[in-house]
Order: structure tokens, then sequence, then C-alpha cells
């Protein structure tokens, strides 16, 4: 069984904690975790817009606190984004992510990340492979 605390991971395990100046990510499950998915709290700073095409990972978000909105570049169609919202990315959809207010949003990852991974210029991660050291 595998119990964390989201308050004593941002207190103690800086390295499950990931962020650059609009948004943070506590990695709560990592592919280290041998669970076959990731799982992170992340939060989005008010007034951000973000731009994310996972090519190589399947992600589920869950809006927990917080008012925005999801764009699929494909399709250009627009989706509110409140608390109770969920939205799959199951064709590795290319996005726009805007937070109207600050965001807190549950997120799984499938393949899991490693906890290693950036955002490249193209709002993807890596592929694992890519990554081993």
């Amino acid at each position: 069984m595998i119990v964390r605390d989201f308050n004593k991971i941002i207190e103690e395990e800086r390295d499950r904690v990931v962020s650059d100046a609009e948004w943070s990510s506590v990695r709560m499950l990592l592919a280290g975790d041998g669970m076959g998915f990731s799982f992170h709290i992340t939060f989005l700073n008010a007034g951000s817009e973000h731009v994310f095409e996972y090519k190589n990972h399947s992600e589920s978000v869950y809006c927990m606190q917080g008012k925005g909105s999801i764009t699929d570049l494909a399709t250009g169609e627009t989706h509110e984004i409140r608390p109770g919202v969920m939205y799959a990315l199951n064709e590795h959809d290319r996005h726009v992510l805007r937070a109207e207010e600050e965001l807190a949003m549950a997120c799984v990852f499938n393949p899991p990340v490693t906890g290693k991974e950036v955002h490249r210029a193209d709002g993807s991660y890596a592929a694992a492979e890519e990554l081993a050291d």
C-alpha cells in the first residue's frame, strides 16, 4: 500500500514538486511506484495560458477549484473548466488551457511520468525511453 500526504511532499520531498512561473505540479505517484499511471495535483496561476500536446502520454484531468477553459486546437471547440469538470486527452489532443482563476487540478498520466519530464517547446513530454540515463 502506498500512502502519501500532499503537505509532507511539498514540505519534505521537493524533488516531487515541478514548477515554472505559471504552474506547479505535486507528483503524488510516479512511474517508479509501479502503478501503471502517475497522479499529480497541479495548480495553474490565474491569468495563465498553456499550449500542451502530450504526444507520448494520455492524460485525464479533474478540476477541483477555479475557473478556466480548454480549447481543442484541431477543432477550435472550447469547453468551460470549473469544479466538477473532467476532460481526457484521448487522442493526444493539442490544446490551450486557460486559467481565469487559479485552477487546482487532479491529473492522471498513462504511461506514468518518471518525474524527470519538462515540457518541450511543442508542449509535450518526452517518451520515458528518451529520458533513460
